[in-house]
């Protein structure tokens, strides 16, 4: 799996072109990851319902929860369903509108800096094997493509937007993911694990 830098395509990713995003701003580095949890409605999985959120086209009689968020203008630039597949919504180079407020390291709009990986559960229940092996092969695409993302620069929305985010959860398996990536046990990703 890599990036085509140039399209900012992920390779063997489906792709669902989202209208949400825009320009990031101009000599911006992108050097953050920031990994999602998202399931529609809260707590089910599969369906056509987070594509639908991603493109504008939710039905908000589909289900009552869908009526106070089909407004939202939202996107990521990956998700990454329970099976593993991977979707991309907006090129990499672009500014993807997944983080709302957010700080990270002292800086604001992390939007404008950061790729954002939308993993599809919820707080509470585990993710799925497949799951952590594709992001693992995501997120080593986009560290060999954008190498300012380093492995301490890798978090969760939770870290970005503390209080108002709790997502990917504590179900997701931090230590996990740093096994799959090869990292030593002394090097720590963004996320704070203890």
């Amino acid at each position: 799996m890599k990036v085509d830098i140039a399209s900012g395509s992920l390779e063997g990713a489906r792709q669902v072109a989202s209208p949400n995003h825009d320009e990031r701003p101009p000599d911006t580095v992108i050097d953050l990851l920031v990994i999602h949890g998202i399931s529609l409605p809260p707590g089910d999985f599969g369906g056509p319902w987070i594509d639908a959120l991603f493109t504008n086209t939710l039905d908000p009689q589909a289900h009552p929860y869908f009526q106070d968020i089909a407004g939202l203008r939202v996107s990521t630039h990956v998700l990454i369903r329970r099976d593993g597949e991977i979707i991309q919504y907006v090129p990499l180079q672009r500014r993807a509108w997944h983080a709302g407020q957010s700080c990270f390291d002292g800086r604001n709009r992390c939007n404008d800096f950061s790729i954002g990986i939308e993993l599809e559960g919820c707080d509470d229940r585990p993710y799925e094997d497949a799951q952590y092996l594709a992001l693992a092969g995501v997120v080593r695409a986009m560290t060999a493509a954008y190498p300012a993302i380093t492995p301490d620069r890798i978090v969760g929305h939770s870290d970005i937007a503390p209080g108002r985010k709790t997502d990917p959860g504590p179900a997701f398996e931090w230590d996990r993911l740093r096994t799959l990536l090869g990292q030593a046990t002394g090097m720590e990703l963004g996320h704070d694990t203890a």
